[in-house]
C-alpha cells in the first residue's frame, strides 16, 4: 500500500460506518460485508472478489486499535490526502517530501531544531513497513510483513461446545526456496538504483510536495535480480502449502471469525508473518441446540407426569443424565434449567441447559388407560377450559 492510497482512501466508507464506529460495529460491518462478497460465493465474479479485498483492507486497518489511531491521525494531519500547512505558511509553497516524512528523515534546509525528525516516521514507520537507511549504510532494503490468510473449518456441534484442535491446509506466498527468497537464481541480487533499496518512489503531486508509490522497476522489494529465479521469475515470492494444528477454542459460534496473530503468510526480508482468520462453522445437533453460552433441549413427558409432577430424567452434552423434578400442573412449553450444563464461557465457567417441556398426546389409547380416561373426563365434565378464551374475545 502507498502512502497516498493510506491516506486518501476511506475505510469507513468502505465498511459503511461512522468514523466513531466502536470495535463491535466494525466487526458486524465487515462480517455482512464479508459473507456478500466472499470469493466462494461469487465464483469467477471478478468485481466481487476485488471488493472483498478492499473490504479486508479496511478491516486490518480498522480493526487494529493501532492501526486505526495511527490512519485517523494520518487522515488529520494531511486532510483527506492534502498537507495543511501551519500558520505561518501564508501564500509560501513547500518543498516537502512525504517520503522524507515517513521515513524518519528531516525536512530541507533545517537542522534538527527545523526538521520533523523520527517522531512521525516512528508513529506510521511500522503500519508502512518502511524505514530510513541504517545508521550508517547508505541504503537498506526493508522488511516486509506477510500477507494475512482466511480459511474455514467446520465443526461437530459437540467440537464447538469444547473446543477442538483441527488440521488446516494453507496455500499462501513464501520466500522461494530456490533462491532463498532473493528473486536471483545465483543468490546475489543488486540494490534497485531507481529507488535506492527503499523499494519506493517519489512524485510530485503539484501541490508543492511528494507522495511515494512502489517503485515500478523493483515492484517494491528493493532489489533487482539480474538473473531471475526460473521458479519464482526474480519476485523472490512462490507458492507455497503447509498444514497447520489450529486449536479452536471452546465455546465458538457458528460463523465466528478468530484471528491467530502471525500464523499468515511468511514475511520477506525478515518481515513478520501476517495473521491468520479462520471462519467457523458449527453443524446442527439433532437433540441439543444453542442460544448463546446456553444449549437448549426439548423433552417430552406424559399427561400424568405433566399433571400429577414427578421427577424426569434429561441428556446432558457428553455428560451423565441430570434429574428435573416436574411441579404438579407443569404447562406445555415451560422452561426449566439445569445449571452448569451448558457451553463453556470465556472465563472456563459454563452456561445452563434450558429444558422445555414437550407434553405428548398417545396416538392409540386402550384397555385400562382408555378406562381411566373415560373416568377423569367425567369426573372433569364440568370444567370448561374455554370459557375465559370466549370471554375475552367478547370483551375484545
Amino acid at each position: 500500500m502507498s502512502t497516498k492510497d493510506f491516506i486518501e482512501k476511506d475505510y469507513y466508507k468502505v465498511l459503511g460506518v461512522p468514523k466513531d464506529a466502536t470495535e463491535a460495529e466494525i466487526k458486524k460491518a465487515y462480517r455482512k460485508l464479508a459473507r456478500e462478497f466472499h470469493p466462494d460465493a461469487n465464483k469467477g465474479n471478478a468485481k466481487a472478489e476485488e471488493r472483498f479485498k478492499e473490504i479486508s483492507e479496511a478491516n486490518d486497518i480498522l480493526g487494529d486499535t493501532k492501526k486505526r489511531k495511527e490512519y485517523d491521525e494520518a487522515r488529520t494531519l494531511f486532510g483527506n490526502g492534502g498537507f495543511r500547512p501551519g500558520p505561518g505558511a501564508q501564500g509560501g509553497s513547500f518543498n516537502f517530501d512525504l517520503g522524507d516524512l515517513f521515513g524518519g528523515g528531516a525536512q530541507q534546509g533545517g537542522g534538527q531544531g527545523g526538521g520533523f525528525g523520527g517522531g512521525i516516521g516512528d508513529v506510521f514507520g511500522g503500519l508502512f513497513n518502511r524505514g530510513g537507511p541504517g545508521p550508517g549504510t547508505g541504503t537498506r532494503t526493508q522488511p516486509r510483513r506477510g500477507q494475512d490468510i482466511e480459511s474455514e473449518v467446520t465443526l461437530s456441534f459437540t467440537e464447538a461446545v469444547d473446543g477442538a484442535t483441527v488440521p488446516l491446509r494453507m496455500s499462501s506466498q513464501a520466500p522461494c526456496k530456490a533462491c532463498s527468497g532473493t528473486g536471483d537464481a545465483n543468490g546475489t541480487p543488486r540494490v534497485c538504483p531507481t529507488c535506492v533499496g527503499t523499494g519506493q518512489v517519489a512524485r510530485g503531486s503539484g501541490g508543492g510536495f511528494s507522495l511515494t508509490d512502489p517503485c515500478p522497476d523493483c515492484k517494491g522489494r528493493g532489489l533487482i535480480a539480474e538473473n531471475p529465479c526460473e521458479i519464482c521469475k526474480g519476485s523472490g515470492r512462490a507458492k507455497s502449502s503447509r498444514t497447520m494444528q489450529v486449536r479452536i477454542p471452546a465455546g465458538v459460534s457458528d460463523s465466528q471469525r478468530i484471528r491467530l496473530r502471525g500464523k499468515g503468510a511468511p514475511g520477506e526480508r525478515g518481515g513478520p508473518a501476517g495473521d491468520l482468520y479462520v471462519v467457523v462453522h458449527v453443524d446442527a445437533h439433532p437433540v441439543f441446540g444453542r442460544k448463546g453460552d446456553n444449549l437448549t433441549v426439548t423433552v417430552p413427558v406424559t399427561f400424568a407426569e405433566a399433571a400429577l409432577g414427578g421427577e424426569v430424567k434429561v441428556p446432558t452434552l457428553g455428560g451423565p443424565a441430570v434429574t428435573l423434578k416436574l411441579p404438579p400442573g407443569t404447562p406445555n412449553g415451560r422452561t426449566m434449567r439445569a445449571r452448569g450444563k451448558g457451553a463453556v464461557r470465556k472465563d472456563g465457567t459454563r452456561g445452563d441447559l434450558l429444558v422445555t417441556v414437550e407434553v405428548t398426546v398417545p396416538k392409540d389409547v386402550s384397555g385400562k388407560a382408555r378406562d381411566a380416561l373415560e373416568a377423569y373426563r367425567e369426573a372433569t365434565a364440568g370444567e370448561d377450559p374455554r370459557a375465559e378464551l370466549f370471554q375475552a374475545a367478547k370483551g375484545a
